[in-house]
């Protein structure tokens, strides 16, 4: 059984995306949030402007059930903690809240690959009524499905849920019209194969003549970088990128830092997330008393 615990940590750096990566992320810029309970955490932190608030979306995930729901952080202009809601809750895992407008409405695109599917949610009323809208059909089951509205269509960036190596090495490309479909695969899927720079890790934006695309390090092991995928190419019957070099993690982290899966922009501040690994005992003792039915799933 094993013993060690990823355990993440958001970050919120007071740059744009494009500061952070012409010159990386100021450890003197740096708001964290605070920390969580023992072996649980939040991870995939996704940014929504609203007036002078900042909405976080992020999964929040506990070891005693091994299960992720999506809660939202509502931070004042002088980012401090007004508001804490779970908005998000499946019988399967969920992680990854990719928020985002487009058609007139505001949807959540998250990481549901242990359903078999990749459902899109639309927002009613307030950022807290999510909905399922539809299912997006793909070429395959999805991992960190993250979406692109580029040269008037919809653009979607995913690893393939299949099998370990093409949930860390793997790049697929698809495209619609509707945010609901139907979907295109792109003809060269997977476009990129690569376990350093294929698996999405935050927003795609347009920077330049370009697209950046924050992508997951996952050589050494999961999440332990992201790097930027500058993209020059990407129409129906192409696909050209080059990855960046590995962002480094901010100093002043709140615990020793061993990795960073996601950057997501949000305006003027960039959002992110670093882990931390937990190899003791009482991981182990955990696990043990879960496995022995000690904990009531979600």
């Amino acid at each position: 059984m094993p013993r060690r615990k990823d355990i993440w940590t958001c970050g919120i750096a007071m740059q744009p995306v494009q500061a952070v990566l012409e010159s990386g992320i100021d450890p003197a810029k740096v708001r964290w949030l605070d920390a969580e309970p023992a072996f649980t955490f939040l991870a995939d932190p996704f940014g929504y402007r609203s007036g002078d608030n900042l909405h976080i979306f992020a999964e929040q995930y506990d070891y005693r059930t091994r299960h992720g729901v999506i809660e939202r952080l509502t931070l004042d202009g002088r980012f401090e903690l007004v508001e804490r809601k779970l908005v998000l809750s499946e019988s399967w895992h969920l992680s990854y809240p990719f928020v985002f407008d487009g058609e007139g409405a505001t949807w959540m695109l998250p990481e549901a690959h242990r359903s078999g599917r990749l459902t899109l949610y639309r927002a009613h009323g307030e950022l807290e009524d999510w909905r399922a809208e539809c299912e997006i059909a793909l070429d395959c089951v999805p991992v960190d499905a993250s979406i692109l509205h580029y040269q008037d269509r919809w653009w979607l960036f995913y690893s393939s849920a299949a099998g370990k190596a093409n949930k860390l090495g793997s790049l697929h490309v698809a495209w619609a019209e509707r945010l609901c479909g139907p979907w295109t695969p792109h003809p060269g899927n997977p476009v990129r194969w690569d376990r350093a720079s294929s698996r999405p890790g935050g927003t795609p934006v347009l920077l330049g003549e370009g697209i950046m695309l924050p992508v997951q390090d996952c050589l050494r092991t999961y999440g332990a970088a992201i790097r930027p995928l500058w993209i020059d190419r990407l129409d129906e019957s192409g696909f050209q990128a080059e990855a960046g070099a590995a962002l480094g993690v901010p100093a002043g982290s709140p615990h020793p830092c061993e990795g960073m899966h996601t950057l997501t922009a949000s305006g003027d501040v960039t959002l992110f997330d670093v882990k931390t690994i937990d190899r003791s005992l009482a991981g182990l003792a955990l696990d043990l008393r879960r496995l022995m039915g000690g904990y009531a799933a979600r």
